[in-house]
């Protein structure tokens, strides 16, 4: 009789389910982030100073809690964590300037520019080209982000600055997923994401005071919001997911950002969705559904 292929274990298959949603947990709730930025009583960059510096203790006592110690860790792992921390913190001073330049949609769509960038990055290390399936899927998710990325040229000139300052956070954050992609290697998810938050602490002090801007907020209340919602859960979702994914699933769902984002601009801020708004996250959701039937 010819042999039969094993069927997935039980187990294998529930985490792969949990790291699925965890990715889209992870996104929903980062997208709200933007909002919180522009509802921060402080400078855009201070606003992404205290994410972090509220996040990480936090983040610190949930790992130690869980039974990490900070042993074994390699010079390697060091190097990777810095530059790990390093990237973000230039990544959410970039993004965070951006927000308030441009709408909400066009910063979360141009600061998860690692949509592309970071599957194209597991292909090129991996050495190999996608199966079909795979290159479908990037298809409709570039065809998806051109959609969203048209309206963009309609919109207002001044919006240009924000959306290159988006751009930037977007090329800088897939600097820092390929970081933490090997970091994830030898460290759970939460000690890695506490390490790397602690990190990017000092260098995004350093970047609101050449900023010019109050470090000191006049209220709280969005500050808190963000740290809890962007960097221990969402970033937390993210970090779980990314040593249980392929980068092919994790870049896509990025995509889910923009159009959560997209919405809440138009509910709060009055910016409207069109009808390629409207398309873009269609093909985006088909993407998204057959990477996870290849999966």
């Amino acid at each position: 009789m010819p042999e039969t292929k094993p069927a997935q274990p039980a187990s294998a298959a529930s985490a792969d389910r949990l790291a699925m949603a965890a990715v889209v947990a992870g996104n929903i709730a980062l997208a709200f982030g933007p909002w919180f930025v522009r509802a921060a009583g402080s400078g855009p960059v201070a606003a992404a100073f205290w994410r972090v510096a509220l996040a990480a203790p936090i983040l610190a006592a949930l790992a130690v809690a869980s039974g990490w110690r900070p042993r074994g860790i390699t010079p390697g792992m060091i190097a990777a964590l810095l530059i790990g921390g390093l990237c973000f913190g230039a990544d959410l001073a970039s993004w965070h300037l951006g927000i308030v330049r441009t709408t909400l949609a066009n910063a979360t769509l141009f600061g998860n520019a690692a949509v592309l960038f970071f599957p194209v990055y597991g292909f090129v290390a991996a050495r190999m080209l996608p199966n079909r399936s795979q290159a479908l899927a990037l298809g409709l998710a570039s065809a998806g982000a051109a959609l969203l990325l048209g309206r963009s040229y309609a919109l207002d000139p001044r919006h240009l600055a924000g959306d290159l300052l988006s751009l930037t956070a977007g090329t800088l954050y897939t600097v820092y997923f390929i970081a933490m992609a090997r970091v994830r290697q030898a460290m759970p998810p939460l000690p890695a994401l506490a390490l790397s938050t602690l990190a990017s602490t000092l260098p995004l002090l350093l970047f609101a005071r050449l900023a010019g801007e109050s470090v000191w907020p006049s209220h709280w209340g969005a500050l808190i919001g963000l740290a809890l919602a962007s960097q221990v859960f969402g970033q937390g979702c993210m970090i779980y997911a990314i040593g249980r994914l392929s980068p092919l699933i994790m870049g896509i769902a990025l995509l889910i950002q923009p159009i959560v984002s997209a919405t809440v601009g138009w509910l709060v801020y009055g910016e409207r969705l069109g009808t390629a708004d409207l398309v873009g996250a269609a093909l985006v959701a088909a993407a998204l559904v057959l990477v996870r039937r290849e999966r």
